[in-house]
């Protein structure tokens, strides 16, 4: 019975300002193609797992719709739009695992505030077909499985392996701060880390991740009464 390593679940419906629900609905059915791509594959020891080879070009004629995209701090809509949720899933689940992160990007534009963000910001993993991808490599000496599920209110999935976890890692930031910039807008920053435990809850490691930086979507200040 494989054991599973880490899950996570997002919901589906956030609505962004400036995005209507079509684009929403649009977003779940580019969400439910590219999931049955990558549901159910088995990683093998020294086999890299690339997000976009397994699912290949979102086009119309695969069934993708127009969904919301992000560039350059601007909402607008693009053929198999939202499958940066996916990606984001994906990526904070391999960092709950003895799986290597090989190729991943950052956000450039911080877009939520803090009152609906339940993980660090910055530990997303933003996606454009072709090139901005995701890669997982698998450094251990077993198989691991990665199974997703659209479901009625949540994106699921989770990591599995035949043997359980001998490690727990927790995500947590430092230097977390706000600049303004000398264009008037604000950069958000930090650093994340990575600790790893043991299942007695001993430390054993920490790891650095990453640093991030991150123009802003919304003004960090208070609006006056």
């Amino acid at each position: 019975m494989p054991c599973i390593h880490f899950s996570h679940a997002t919901p589906l419906l956030r609505k962004l300002r400036g995005e209507d629900m079509v684009l929403q609905q649009n977003k779940v059915t580019n969400l439910k193609l590219a999931a049955s791509r990558l549901d159910g594959i088995i990683l093998h020891p020294g086999e890299t797992f690339s997000y976009w080879r397994l699912i290949g070009k979102p086009t119309r004629r695969k069934g993708y719709q127009e969904g919301m995209v992000l560039f350059l701090g601007h909402i607008g809509s693009d053929v198999g739009g939202g499958l940066c949720q996916l990606s984001n899933l994906i990526f904070w689940m391999t960092l709950h695992t003895s799986l290597t992160i090989v190729e991943r990007y950052r956000h450039s534009h911080d877009v939520f505030p803090d009152s609906t963000r339940t993980q660090p910001f910055g530990s997303g993993a933003t996606c454009a077909y072709p090139h901005r991808d995701l890669m997982i490599r698998n450094d251990t000496d077993q198989d691991f499985q990665l199974c997703l599920r659209v479901g009625e209110t949540h994106l699921e999935g989770e990591w599995r392996a035949v043997t359980a976890p001998v490690c727990r890692y927790e995500i947590v930031e430092r230097d977390a701060r706000i600049d303004q910039a000398s264009w008037g807008g604000y950069i958000r920053h930090n650093v994340l880390f990575r600790l790893i435990y043991n299942l007695s809850d001993q430390l054993l490691e920490e790891q650095f991740l990453f640093t991030n930086d991150a123009i802003m979507m919304y003004s960090p200040l208070l609006p006056e009464k």
